[in-house]
């Protein structure tokens, strides 16, 4: 069957992530993660809907020790990943983004780094030896031998962490840490595509989501633009489906669209 891990699924996207791939793909088993599974009763329920296809893990991705943990729990389990997709993200832990530089502080700033930069690529170097064993079941095989893939990773990240696009400035922290995960996207794209086994390593931007992350703007979203969860993820998984080897180390919004970095 494939596997897919969710990192950050007790809410929002990566809660729904669980629930489109298990209503989807009925050769497909969930492994969610997030920090106190014993407390998250939407995924324990979700769980109980799925028991035989949907398992749960304790990962805290800013505790080193709990992600190594958690990797080698779940290769006791499982040979290999198929995808793993990094949603757990911090928009600022005061709960609005700073709006000039006097907003900006120190431990902010770290805090929100190692959420939404530092956890997902320690969840990468963790479960990588599972992604290089998996079986190529998300994403759209090359015809050429040489550019086929045995997993896709994604990292969730956001437009406003892309330098280039960035025309109003202001939040600092969520976007430096954006912009540090697509860097780390990048490298990891160029490293995991040199060798024999091949991972599709991809930055993906949801677009505002109606979510508690998103909530402190939602005045400020234009009408028909603040998606619900379920249409984000619909987008998503579109995309990931028709991934390919010549996609890796790109940036991508939920139409498709290609991000500048």
């Amino acid at each position: 069957m494939a596997v897919a891990l969710i990192q950050g699924a007790s809410r929002g996207l990566g809660f729904h992530f669980c629930k489109h791939i298990l209503a989807s793909r009925e050769d497909a088993l969930v492994l969610a993660t997030c920090r106190r599974p014993s407390e998250a009763d939407a995924l324990r329920a979700l769980q109980a809907e799925f028991p035989r296809r949907l398992a749960l893990y304790p990962l805290d991705s800013t505790q080193e020790t709990e992600v190594r943990r958690a990797a080698e729990a779940v290769a006791q389990e499982h040979a290999g990943l198929d995808l793993v997709v990094n949603c757990g993200a911090l928009l600022h832990p005061r709960g609005r983004g700073e709006t000039s530089l006097r907003d900006v502080a120190a431990q902010d700033l770290a805090l929100t780094l190692a959420t939404n930069s530092i956890g997902p690529l320690v969840v990468a170097k963790y479960f990588t030896p599972l992604l290089l064993n998996g079986t190529g079941a998300f994403g759209r095989q090359s015809p050429d031998p040489g550019k086929k893939h045995q997993a896709i990773l994604v990292n969730m990240s956001a437009r406003v962490g892309s330098i280039g696009d960035n025309a109003l400035g202001g939040w600092y922290s969520y976007r430096m840490s954006k912009a540090a995960l697509n860097m780390a996207t990048k490298n990891l794209s160029i490293e995991l595509r040199r060798g024999k086994a091949k991972v599709i390593c991809v930055s993906l931007h949801p677009g505002t989501v109606d979510t508690d992350l998103s909530k402190p703007y939602h005045k400020n979203v234009p009408k028909g633009k603040l998606f619900s969860p379920e249409h984000s993820v619909n987008c998503l998984m579109s995309i990931i489906n028709n991934l390919d080897m010549e996609q890796t180390g790109k940036f991508f919004a939920w139409d498709g669209s290609e991000l500048p970095w």
